[in-house]
């Protein structure tokens, strides 16, 4: 006996219904599992990937780091000023001690950056003589300038007057001598110092006079063919060691600012109480 139209209809709806969701579901768990699949776990290389390319925690990490990749370790600090670091550091590249500028540019006015400090750069570049410290390389970066240079671990000229309290003739001799030999050195490049103090001339290991810090120097300065030299209205330096015209704002001849900066040196170095205070700086335009 055939079972009613209606019945057989019902139950074939309720098949079709049972297989349209058995259906869904498969298809719901295939979507699931192709996107569970799809999800890729980082490895642990490409974690730390992230960790060897942050940036360091602080200023002093970021320096060492530029440094490091150039094959120099930073060591103690040579000296420091408003808004630059002398330190020293080993290179691996030249094999010996070095000294090395740290320029801040956040710190350093504008004047200094975009006049002085490329005047620096492209004179301590020309100038080879065994009473200069010589020049070794530059590193800029976004925030700082390194500028690498030899050396002097004998001190400045200033710690050795404090320290014997003036200068014996005879050496004071010797090393004026090489003060003088250095300068015209610079003044037949065409360079003039600008900035000559006892602050300045450094002594190396052996003794002998290394001038250093050509900050305030310029070059392209020789003698006109009439014999006539170039005035300077810059007037920069220390009061101690500036000439009357630079203390008064007069154009001046810089070598010969320069020759009268050597001879407040010497007598610096030959006289007693005269370095209680020799470092004021002088800056005028």
């Amino acid at each position: 006996m055939s079972p009613p139209e209606s019945s057989t209809e019902n139950l074939t709806k309720s098949v079709a219904s049972k297989k349209r969701d058995v259906a869904k579901a498969s298809r719901k768990s295939s979507v699931e599992k192709q996107a569970a699949s799809s999800k890729q776990v980082p490895s642990e290389s490409v974690r730390n990937a992230d960790k060897l390319e942050a940036p360091p925690a602080n200023s002093h990490d970021q320096k060492a780091t530029v440094l490091s990749v150039h094959g120099y370790t930073v060591g103690r600090t040579l000296g420091h000023g408003s808004y630059a670091t002398v330190k020293e550091a080993h290179s691996a590249k030249h094999k010996c001690t070095v000294a090395i500028k740290v320029i801040s540019k956040k710190r350093a006015p504008s004047d200094y950056l975009e006049k002085f400090l490329p005047r620096e750069m492209d004179v301590v570049k020309l100038l080879k003589h065994p009473n200069l410290v010589v020049f070794l390389q530059s590193i800029e970066t976004n925030n700082r300038v390194f500028l690498i240079m030899e050396c002097a671990k004998g001190g400045d000229l200033l710690e050795a007057v404090r320290s014997q309290r003036f200068i014996r003739e005879k050496q004071a001799g010797v090393w004026f001598s090489q003060m003088v030999d250095g300068i015209d050195y610079c003044h037949r490049k065409g360079v003039v110092h600008r900035d000559l103090k006892c602050e300045n001339v450094l002594l190396d290991e052996y003794g002998n006079i290394k001038i250093t810090d050509f900050g305030f120097a310029r070059a392209e300065m020789k003698p006109k063919e009439d014999g006539s030299f170039e005035l300077s209205e810059t007037y920069c330096g220390s009061y101690a060691y500036a000439p009357p015209e630079i203390l008064t704002g007069t154009p001046y001849v810089p070598q010969l600012a320069d020759i009268w900066s050597l001879g407040v040196i010497l007598y610096v170095m030959v006289s007693i109480g005269f370095v209680s205070d020799t470092s004021a700086s002088l800056f005028f335009f």
